[in-house]
């Protein structure tokens, strides 16, 4: 859930533009008719007449009077009066005389003052962050129309630049196989664009990630942001760059076999949608709002809360994962905050995450438009509600992501009492299937393990994580073997292959983040990425890593996983303390077990018995792995 304190303080400067917005010098009240949709008619703009003219809709229930305002029609509020439907829902105008090829800025006047731009729109422009854009980034950007007009305004062209598919029968990883990328565009690279994230990817490819998930990508409040402030839904944030620049990254990263995730925020929107603004009493929404609720249901809200029993907020909704789907080709959506998918008022989490036969409903009823499109989409949840709950979505095939921050970090800094991370287990949750677990050590929202590990980390002797980079990072190491060694897919925030130790709340919480790209030349981070890269093949290569026959004990300071499958057996074991511990596991077999990362050893029996070095691990098999 997103703790983005930031936001709250936007939410005051966008009401008030919401209440800039609705003084502005009133335009003519148009005298508005009633006619039926004509043929050919959509949300947003729908060219016809080979892009000679377009039908512009807005759904706006019970509003007095709407315009359409633009480049057409030099701005003028009489010049475009619009039609509204029989059932007072939809408004809808049809201008004539375009030039396909030119790019038109627009908005809707609604009853008299309030200017907003298109919620359905590909394309926004922001008269106060556009000018921070770089044309290396977007070129050729359109000039927002001063002096024309005030707050942001939509664009439409018929004739704009089509990007041509290359890779059409891209394949995705089996969920069990997945191993995620999180990434978020602004910081991973110093021009924060596609095209510099794509310049990455032999890194990510030599990593072995098959999977990069993207934090929000369509158009959010400001340009330096998570992204979790969302205003408009159909249009790519300009901020990382165009629209066929972000079709470019996508189609090229299915040339290399990694699938695309998109983090999708549905549970809020914030003051500059033009949705909010419509129904809008200066502080809140008003209850007449097709889509949002006057005050939110839950305590984890920011922005304004989204009612997903409103036929309204399901079809637009709907629209909007059909549209990414289908002209970005996106491999799945990872839903933001999808436990505040309700309208059971609570007032603290203990509340919030209780059962909820509504919540899951719609669920259940978006997950099945979203397979009625394509069947293998990843539907990924952050959902931490009762495991109840969770088991009923998984068993539904959705996935849920799988929080082990708290337990591995403990684990990383050697403090033992709280270090067992059993969790990342899925029959502990009671699914049927480990697929539909997404563990992960760190996300963009939990503190960076190696953080902590060198500020807080524990010591004996001579042995101390504190302070000590080359320690720390070994204990980077230690963890990750046991997160793939743990059926399931996985996630990796960026730059946790490299033992990143910048806190997340440096320059406040969402604010920027050095980037360290000279971490890859440091031979002990370095490291650490050839160990991720080793476990994540091995993932990846030998089935037994999802093997439902396992057994583990993850308390303690040895701790250690076996996996069975046909005559294999795979152990992972590692001491977390920071002093020797014995290791006394049953192998179930003597002989001699392979090591992975080690040297071999020869059993006598089925016991292994040996003295690990603090931060020592090994992962045994009994028949070599790929």
């Amino acid at each position: 859930m997103k703790k983005v304190f930031y936001l709250l303080l936007l939410v005051a400067a966008t009401h008030t533009a919401c209440k800039k917005a609705a003084t502005d010098t009133p335009e003519p009240t148009p005298v508005n008719q009633t006619a039926d949709l004509p043929a050919g008619a959509k949300d947003g703009v729908a060219f016809i007449n080979n892009g000679t003219s377009a039908i512009v809709t807005l759904y706006a229930p019970g509003k007095t009077s709407v315009a359409l305002i633009g480049d057409f029609n030099n701005w003028s509020a009489t010049a475009s009066v619009m039609k509204k439907t029989s059932d007072g829902n939809t408004w809808w105008v049809q201008i004539d005389n375009l030039n396909p090829a030119t790019e038109y800025a627009y908005q809707f006047v609604v009853d008299g003052n309030l200017k907003v731009a298109d919620p359905y729109c590909e394309k926004v422009l922001d008269p106060d962050n556009d000018q921070y854009i770089a044309a290396t980034v977007y070129p050729n950007l359109k000039a927002y129309p001063t002096g024309k007009t005030t707050g942001i305004v939509s664009t439409m062209q018929a004739n704009q630049p089509v990007y041509n598919w290359k890779n059409t029968s891209f394949t995705r990883p089996d969920k069990n196989n997945l191993v995620i990328y999180e990434l978020l565009v602004r910081d991973f690279t110093t021009e924060h664009s596609y095209a510099s994230t794509l310049a990455k990817l032999d890194y990510l490819i030599g990593l072995g990630i098959n999977a990069v998930e993207l934090m929000p990508v369509n158009e959010f409040e400001g340009n330096l942001s998570w992204g979790y402030n969302p205003s408009f839904y159909f249009a790519p944030d300009k901020y990382y760059g165009t629209k066929t620049a972000l079709q470019n990254f996508i189609d090229e990263c299915h040339g290399r076999g990694i699938a695309v995730i998109m983090d999708m925020v549905l549970n809020h929107s914030f003051g500059q949608s033009p949705m909010v603004q419509l129904y809008f009493d200066g502080a809140k929404p008003t209850t007449s709002s097709p889509w949002f609720n006057v005050d939110a249901r839950h305590p984890f809200n920011v922005g304004y809360d989204f009612n997903h029993e409103s036929q309204a907020t399901k079809k637009f909704s709907k629209d909007v994962m059909k549209f990414w789907m289908q002209q970005y080709k996106i491999d799945g959506f990872r839903f933001d905050l999808s436990k505040g998918f309700t309208q059971k008022a609570s007032t603290d989490d203990a509340q919030f995450r209780l059962y909820d036969a509504g919540r899951v409903a719609i669920w259940k009823d978006y997950n099945s438009y979203i397979k009625s499109i394509d069947p293998n989409f990843y539907v990924i949840l952050e959902h931490f509600a009762e495991e109840s709950e969770e088991k009923v979505l998984a068993d539904e095939g959705m996935m849920l992501w799988n929080n082990l921050n708290h337990d591995m970090n403990e684990a990383t800094m050697g403090w033992l009492g709280g270090s067992n991370f059993q969790w990342g287990f899925y029959t502990n949750h009671g699914f049927t299937k480990s697929e539909n677990l997404v563990s992960y050590g760190e996300s963009h929202d939990e503190e960076r393990l190696n953080f902590k590990n060198i500020r807080y980390g524990n010591g004996s002797g001579s042995y101390m994580i504190k302070g000590n980079l080359a320690t720390s990072l070994k204990r980077e190491e230690l963890i990750a073997a046991f997160l793939f060694g743990m059926p399931g897919p996985k996630m990796i925030w960026q730059f946790g292959e490299l033992g990143y130790d910048v806190s997340i709340d440096f320059n406040g919480r969402t604010g920027d983040k050095p980037i360290k790209w000279e971490y890859f030349s440091d031979p002990s981070r370095k490291a650490l990425y050839d160990a991720y890269a080793k476990f994540i093949r091995l993932k990846k290569s030998n089935s037994i890593f999802n093997s439902t026959n396992f057994t583990y004990n993850l308390a303690g300071g040895i701790k250690y996983i076996k996996l069975t499958e046909g005559s294999n057996t795979v152990v992972v074991v590692g001491n977390f303390d920071v002093v020797n511990q014995s290791a006394n596991i049953d192998f179930g077999a003597a002989g001699t077990w392979l090591d992975a990362v080690g040297s071999n050893v020869s059993l006598a029996s089925g016991m292994y018995t040996a003295n690990l070095a603090p931060g020592e691990y090994h992962i045994f098999s009994k028949v070599a792995l790929k």
